[in-house]
């Protein structure tokens, strides 16, 4: 019994080994770097459900980028606040800010789906940019590298959607649900840049993605998954991309910044979504995945019931095998995508993620997450 306990806890570190080092291709490669150049006509478009706060803030962002030939298409999607009026302002100022004001409707109510067709419908460049109205760019450059990566063949940009890291004197209790955000976020990124990088792209974030109205058409929209709650970026990535007509935007310059969930409760809806969402990927997407994240899980759980019935230095010498691949090729992603910091609580972020996760698979197994806001 206790040889089978050992050689399944060796083959659980393996499967995982073997994941982080697919990873290592994207992490010790170099970031994308191409000719920054201003020629192709861009139309950046904001979906935005009750911000006003975060457009009075960010609209300014978006329209000092370094960039001659964009417009901004900003899309009321039936606010109750006063989103449209703040939308309208900047309109009256400066002509690239384009309006798209979407009411209540009946077939369509709270579908940011719709609500993005619309905007896509409205813009009038075939290469779209997309973030949402909570997200201000890293640089005034963020058009420029991110439009730069568009080519004949390439049609589809995955960017980095980073969050925002709380200000010492803010972090108090809250510093602890920032870093999780964060990790969380990174290792998204890790593993949708990774299985790109090799070949696979399977997902894209809203809040930092482009594409060709081309590629949109061409895939008769977000039709095909029109019925599910979310998924605007990912689902379409997932149906739209092949090994060819995609490319990777990692250069800091290009990355765009959110503002945190700052709660466990709006985190673990937003997660409950995300979730709900990833169900609908390819088989083969989901296949990959989910042996990921099993691998993880049976790592820790292992460790803990070898330790108990096998000898520990045979115990421990696999465990510190699999933490030194892990770290190795997760500290040189964390300095690409400029999360440093979360080096040093990454044993501790990864086991409270797992757990986090299972509990949010569990609900979702007995309800279902409500609409985007």
């Amino acid at each position: 019994m206790f040889s089978t306990l050992l050689v399944a806890f060796a083959f659980v570190v393996v499967v995982n080994c073997f994941f982080y080092l697919l990873f290592a291709k994207y992490a010790f490669a170099k970031s994308s770097q191409v000719a920054l150049q201003k020629q192709i006509p861009v139309s950046v478009i904001v979906c935005s459900k009750n911000e006003a706060k975060n457009l009075q803030k960010n609209i300014p962002l978006w329209l000092a980028q370094d960039y001659p030939n964009f417009e901004l298409i900003l899309i009321n999607d039936a606010s109750s606040d006063n989103t449209l009026e703040v939308i309208e302002h900047f309109a009256e100022s400066d002509s690239r800010v384009k309006i798209v004001n979407v009411v209540n409707n009946e077939a369509f109510w709270a579908n940011k789906k719709y609500a993005l067709t619309l905007g896509i419908k409205k813009a009038k460049n075939n290469h779209l940019l997309f973030t949402d109205a909570d997200c201000k760019p890293a640089s005034n450059l963020w058009i420029q590298h991110m439009a730069s990566h568009f080519t004949n063949e390439k049609q589809l940009v995955l960017g980095y959607g980073s969050y925002a890291k709380l200000a010492y004197r803010q972090a108090g209790t809250k510093s602890f649900l920032n870093k999780l955000v964060r990790f969380e976020t990174f290792m998204a990124a890790l593993q949708y840049f990774g299985f790109a990088k090799l070949g696979m792209p399977y997902m894209g974030v809203g809040r930092n993605l482009g594409y060709t109205a081309s590629l949109f058409y061409e895939n008769n929209g977000f039709m095909s998954h029109m019925y599910i709650r979310s998924g605007d970026d990912d689902l379409f990535v997932n149906q739209a991309a092949t090994p060819s007509n995609f490319v990777i935007c990692d250069t800091p310059e290009s990355f765009t910044i959110s503002t945190p969930k700052n709660s466990w409760k709006s985190l673990f809806h937003q997660k409950r979504r995300h979730l709900t969402t990833a169900s609908h990927y390819k088989l083969a997407h989901k296949l990959t995945l989910g042996a990921f994240y099993i691998s993880n899980a049976l790592f820790w759980l292992g460790l803990i019931v070898s330790f108990l019935f096998v000898r520990w230095e045979l115990v421990l010498a696999l465990v510190i095998f699999r933490l030194i691949v892990q770290y190795l090729v997760i500290a040189k992603a964390l300095k690409k995508l400029k999360e440093p910091d979360l080096i040093y609580v990454v044993s501790l972020l990864e086991i409270v993620m797992i757990c986090f996760q299972m509990v949010i698979f569990m609900t979702n197994l007995f309800s279902k997450p409500k609409h985007w806001k």
